[in-house]
């Protein structure tokens, strides 16, 4: 990676690191503002579901306006409008009798903020290198950034709640304001290189491309999904687990929720700078990450033993930390830089889609067995190992995608 633009990529990493923290560093205080606020279980994973579903909405129309004003021209206001989502939240727990109403509104601000935020940050750095090798290098560092954030996070929360639960909402802008700052300053983004399609037009192209390739971008779209729904379902399971079972809390909760955040986190970056430029390693890499998966997530299946559980989840860490920048480098390069945006925004969508799935799914799933939750996650990663192998086939796309 050319040295001159390090801090380019540090700054850009910066997004999903804030996007991150202002996500996740409300799972170990969940248990918290459902007890503060007295409310069910299900209402408080709808704070992750609400932020999530309003990304999954938002984010396709960021990535069309990306590919026509820039990237930087929607990220810097949508870190905006997440800084003033995460205020209301917090004037809302802070000053009112009943904030659930205001505070769900205030994440709402903030996923349609997230959308244009951290989504927008993969076709910005496909589109700063021109050399495969650096891309896959950027977007591993992107990567691990965000998980990063992840395993920041859960401690981060906890300790920010030990002041007052709902401390972590005051924090966001702060974040936000640092992200503003470098992104304002020290990015240097390329120029629109093609005149953009108009939006008729443009819906007719991502209709060829899914025609001609939807097979595979179908099939990373789901694995990049179910990725997230197990990852942010089991977090949620375990933070509700260590308090309530173990009368785990604080921030000792927090480190043991960034294990498994930690082994995701390393096994990035590892992996960002080993795929280099071969689509094929970018496909057996996935195999073997969802592979790791899948046997953790069974491995539980029959023990509620917490060290079990702690080892396999550091296992799927480990896992998913391979899988996700191997499918980023994929769907990044697998497109060409005009229709990055819009395609690359979708894929993101499908992982907030996990994410908003997945702690209100296995709140329903925590009332049936310990064993069943466990085998039908491991059921689907396994479906999901399958569809890997028989729909994501390189040699077949290279000439006319990846060419």
């Amino acid at each position: 990676m050319k040295e001159k633009k390090t801090w380019d990529i540090i700054s850009i990493s910066s997004i999903p690191l804030v996007m991150t923290l202002g996500n996740s560093m409300l799972i170990p205080v969940l248990p918290q503002i459902e007890k503060e606020l007295g409310i069910t279980s299900f209402q408080v994973s709808m704070l992750i579901t609400v932020y999530s579903i309003v990304a999954i909405l938002c984010i396709p129309i960021a990535g069309y306006i990306s590919d026509h004003i820039g990237r930087k021209k929607v990220i810097i206001p949508s870190l905006v409008i997440t800084g003033i989502g995460g205020l209301i939240s917090a004037f809302a727990s802070w000053q009112m009798d009943s904030p659930y109403a205001v505070l769900v509104f205030g994440r709402f601000l903030q996923g349609i903020g997230a959308a244009g935020a951290a989504p927008i940050v993969m076709p910005l750095v496909g589109d700063m290198f021109t050399a495969q090798k650096d891309v896959s290098k950027g977007l591993g560092m992107i990567e691990t950034a965000n998980t990063l954030g992840k395993v920041l996070s859960p401690i981060l929360g906890a300790a920010l709640a030990l002041i007052v639960w709902y401390m972590p909402f005051f924090a966001i802008p702060v974040f936000c304001l640092i992200s503003i700052a470098a992104m304002s300053f020290l990015v240097k983004e390329p120029p629109i290189q093609k005149e953009p399609l108009q939006f008729m037009e443009f819906l007719k192209s991502i209709k060829v491309i899914f025609r001609r390739e939807g097979r595979w971008l179908y099939a990373v779209f789901v694995v990049g999904g179910i990725c997230m729904f197990v990852l942010f379902g089991v977090l949620f399971y375990l933070s509700d687990m260590l308090e309530k079972t173990y009368h785990i809390d604080g921030i000792k909760k927090g480190i043991i929720l960034a294990i498994p955040l930690a082994a995701l986190c390393f096994s990035s970056f590892a992996t960002g700078k080993a795929i280099g430029q071969e689509k094929q390693k970018m496909k057996w890499m996935t195999v073997v990450g969802i592979g790791l998966l899948t046997v953790a997530i069974f491995s539980v299946s029959f023990s509620k033993d917490i060290y079990l559980l702690l080892t396999a989840l550091f296992v799927s860490g480990v896992g998913i930390g391979i899988a996700l920048p191997s499918l980023d480098a994929l769907v990044t390069e697998g497109i060409k830089m005009e229709q990055r945006g819009s395609i690359t925004s979708l894929y993101s969508s499908m992982r907030f889609l996990g994410v908003a799935l997945g702690p209100p799914v296995f709140s329903i799933l925590m009332k049936t067995s310990h064993s069943f939750m466990f085998l039908l996650n491991a059921g689907i990663c396994l479906l999901t190992i399958v569809v890997i192998l028989f729909a994501i086939r390189p040699e077949e796309t290279v000439k006319t995608t990846w060419g």
